[in-house]
């Protein structure tokens, strides 16, 4: 009996050994883990402005100078992952971080050819090493395994292969699947044909050396490399295989994102994701900021310009230019002059005739009266420095007479409109301690060109005017500013419909379903004209952003002509997209005798 009692005992000995030994070494390896953390990537400043279709406009490189585009593994075409993972780690969603089988196979085929054949680290390995890089000795390998452990214990394998896609090399100062495919090939990763996506599964095997840019060749030998291996496996079938091997190396022309450079400066900051999203359009961005450059000739020295174009249903900004070029210093070109104050000219006449519209004070026809004036020291005058007389309201509207203006302004009252304007999402900065006067009207206060474009909106949003969205999560903040029908009389004045005998619009151009309104400052400081059209707001502002006058430059000779092109652009482009103008709807409110 006691002979039977000892081997139990014995056994039961051995088993506590062993386990207090595991628990020992899942302890030991509990401190080293708390002792040397994973070295998880940190959020190093890199970003990516991004349009609506996720099309990049501009990049901020982190300290290095990388730049990278982050995407998960479902923004990914499912041919690049079958690509990655046949070709680099075909067991990565069934080995523990370790392959040794891969290790062992290595090891052999390095030590019978005499030189380094293949490497055998796994995709997590590979991640190991970008997250915390080694040199390649006995010791760096070791530390490569742990790392790997590390990584295989606190993530899961869809987080590992989503560190592989936005930090892998793919030669210069790219870093990620999603820079390379937008950098090398112009497309989303989303949209990579075989042959592409068993490029660029490739290419970090040796980013420098296969650079496609650089080294065509290379990098298509290496490519078919690849395509050659999953036909080996039988994941891509022999045809599409081949078809992929017929394909030529084509790339799109190397460039950087380089649009909307104000914007992305401006949505930039400290909180800001990775992605920074916006609702831009990226080919009207781009096709708007060429318009802008060719006309860079055609402008005084020093003078910059800045163009906003926004969709009136949604107010989502679809192209936002703040200056002729963001490099010209001479043209101040840092400054962006969509969110600059300045001064609104005659912009804000149209406000003031809809709001004494909705108050009584005039009907579309009532007579005003264009004669000298004096208020005490003001004395206003028209920019044609004569006098018409008697005249009516929609006529002083369309010809921007400004002794009318300030008349009507006088009888509604400077501070109550300074007020309404502010209730209607329209606030006029005014100087401190200043209070709201006549001048008001011809520009006596500051405003900036996306308030302009958010209040314009109101004469097609039924009298509500808008907030201007810069991003898609951008809320659409309405607020009253006229009434449906004051806003319908209003456009209809601006559009040359009410007085085509007196209207000066109506000779210089001919747009149905096209409202629009010019300004200039005082002392030619800035050139204004705000564009009301069948689906888009389009506000442009031209002058010095350091304020200094430019004798001869006013709204109607220098900004409307370029807003009017935009128009005229915005129109063909919906026009080819088969996209036609909504019908205009007259309001209930408003009576024969107004039309």
């Amino acid at each position: 009996m006691p002979s039977l009692i000892r081997p139990r005992h014995r056994a039961l000995r051995v088993l506590q050994t062993s386990i207090a030994g595991a628990l020992l070494l899942v302890g030991l390896l509990w401190l080293a883990d708390r002792i040397w953390p994973l070295p998880m990537p940190a959020d190093d400043l890199a970003r990516v402005v991004l349009a609506e279709d996720g099309t990049p406009l501009w990049r901020f490189a982190d300290a290095d100078g990388v730049w990278r585009y982050p995407v998960s593994p479902d923004e990914v075409s499912p041919l690049y992952l079958q690509a990655l993972l046949t070709y680099e780690d075909r067991w990565f969603y069934r080995h523990p971080g370790v392959n040794p089988l891969a290790l062992a196979r290595a090891a052999w085929l390095n030590l019978s050819g005499g030189r380094v054949v293949s490497g055998g680290s796994t995709l997590s390995m590979q991640v190991a090493r970008l997250l915390d890089p080694h040199e390649r000795t006995l010791a760096g390998k070791s530390r490569q395994l742990w790392r790997t452990l590390q990584l295989e214990w606190h993530l899961s394998k869809q987080q590992i292969l989503q560190i592989y896609l936005n930090r892998a090399p793919f030669g210069g100062t790219l870093q990620g699947v999603a820079a390379a495919s937008w950098a090398y090939l112009g497309k989303s990763p989303k949209q990579l044909t075989p042959a592409e996506a068993a490029l660029l599964a490739v290419l970090p095997q040796a980013p420098s050396r296969l650079r496609p840019d650089r080294h065509p060749q290379r990098a298509q030998q290496a490519r078919d490399k690849v395509l050659q291996r999953l036909g080996e496996y039988q994941v891509w079938s022999a045809q599409q295989v081949a078809e992929a091997r017929e394909e030529p190396l084509l790339l799109a022309p190397r460039q950087e994102p380089a649009l909307a450079p104000l914007l992305a400066r401006r949505l930039n900051t400290a909180n800001s994701p990775p992605l920074i999203r916006t609702t831009l359009d990226a080919s009207l961005q781009r096709r708007l900021e060429d318009l802008l450059l060719g006309w860079r000739a055609r402008l005084p020295e020093r003078t910059s310009a800045a163009i906003l174009v926004v969709e009136t249903q949604t107010m989502a900004t679809r192209a936002y230019i703040g200056s002729i070029d963001i490099g010209d210093a001479r043209r101040f070109g840092h400054v962006d002059m969509v969110h600059a104050l300045r001064s609104p000219g005659s912009t804000l006449k149209p406000f003031l005739y809809g709001m004494a519209l909705d108050d009584g004070l005039i009907h579309s026809e009532s007579l005003l009266q264009d004669v000298p004036r004096r208020y005490g020291d003001y004395r206003p005058g028209n920019f044609s420095m004569g006098f018409s007389g008697p005249v009516s309201a929609s006529s002083a509207l369309a010809l921007s007479l400004n002794l009318p203006a300030v008349q009507l302004l006088e009888a509604y009252g400077p501070k109550r409109f300074a007020a309404q304007m502010r209730m209607g999402g329209m606030p006029l900065i005014l100087p401190p301690l200043a209070e709201p006067n006549l001048s008001l009207i011809l520009g006596g206060a500051g405003s900036r060109l996306e308030d302009l474009v958010g209040g314009y909106a109101a004469l097609a949003r039924a009298g509500q005017s808008a907030q201007v969205r810069l991003q898609p999560q951008d809320p659409l903040l309405e607020r009253r500013l006229l009434s449906p029908g004051a806003a319908w009389i209003i456009r209809r004045i601006l559009s040359g419909q009410a007085r085509p005998d007196r209207d000066p619009h109506a000779e210089l151009v001919q747009r149905p379903q096209l409202a629009w309104k010019t300004g200039t400052s005082y002392g030619f400081r800035d050139a204004w004209s705000v564009g009301v059209g069948p689906r888009y707001l389009i506000g442009v502002w031209i002058g010095r952003p350091d304020g200094t006058p430019v004798p001869g430059q006013f709204g109607l000779a220098s900004a409307a002509p370029l807003m009017l092109q935009v128009h005229d652009l915005l129109s063909n482009r919906d026009s080819q997209r088969g996209i036609r103008p909504p019908v205009e709807q007259v309001p209930a409110s408003v009576g024969v005798a107004a039309i």
